[in-house]
């Protein structure tokens, strides 16, 4: 599977174990001896992944460091790196616990975006950071055009806490109302309060997305 991984992702690897421990979760390593994981490798992918983002964005002269910032958290971010692995297929190659396959983790964002980092980490470790470089410029470059041309996936969250900032001084309250469902089919409501007003519920398969939902709710209503 790794072969057919590194021919479709248009990678190659000196060291294949090192490819193999990025896509180790660390509920492997809680529920057996097995000990390794992936969360180091994850910890150095974010540092690399920020730092090309960075370089990439700062060739774009014409914009002030506040809106660099806002673009980078956009094309950093969970959701644009665990649509990246999907894309990929990383959902396929995860090692998961049996607890954390049986809950959906194969699907579920936070897992996914953290096994992204984790082979950014590995290709840099693999590669250099020349390497790195040129792999994670693939799709952040792609993810900054898209945002500079108003077509990515709106955070909604950071659009209202900004919002609140402005007009307001203060920051949006968010509120679980309730959670039902099966353990591993959860369904989380949330609601958010802004300048008094109460906004919502919002459900999401857990709280971040509960919480996004509640927050592009208020979003709309006060730009309207």
């Amino acid at each position: 599977m790794l072969t057919a991984f590194l021919k479709g992702a248009d990678l190659k690897f000196k060291n294949l174990g090192l490819l193999n421990l990025a896509f180790m979760h660390r509920s492997v390593s809680n529920e057996s001896s097995h000990k390794a994981n992936n969360e180091r490798l994850e910890f150095l992918g974010d540092a690399i992944l920020g730092a090309v983002a960075a370089n990439l964005l700062y060739n774009l002269s014409d914009k002030r460091e506040g809106d660099l910032a806002r673009i980078k958290s956009v094309v950093v971010s969970e959701d644009v790196l665990s649509a990246v692995a999907l894309e990929l297929g990383l959902d396929s190659l995860l090692i998961l616990g049996k607890g954390e396959e049986l809950s959906g983790g194969r699907s579920k964002k936070a897992i996914l975006a953290d096994a992204m980092e984790a082979l950014i980490g590995a290709i840099y470790l693999d590669s250099g950071y020349k390497g790195a470089f040129a792999f994670v410029s693939r799709f952040v470059s792609a993810e900054i055009d898209r945002v500079l041309e108003n077509r990515h996936h709106l955070d909604y969250k950071s659009l209202l806490q900004e919002f609140c900032q402005r007009h307001y001084r203060a920051y949006p309250a968010y509120r679980l109302v309730d959670r039902s469902g099966p353990e591993h089919s959860r369904v989380f409501i949330m609601d958010v309060t802004v300048n008094g007003r109460v906004f919502g519920p919002a459900e999401g398969k857990n709280k971040k997305s509960a919480e996004r939902e509640a927050a592009k709710l208020a979003y709309e209503a006060l730009q309207s």
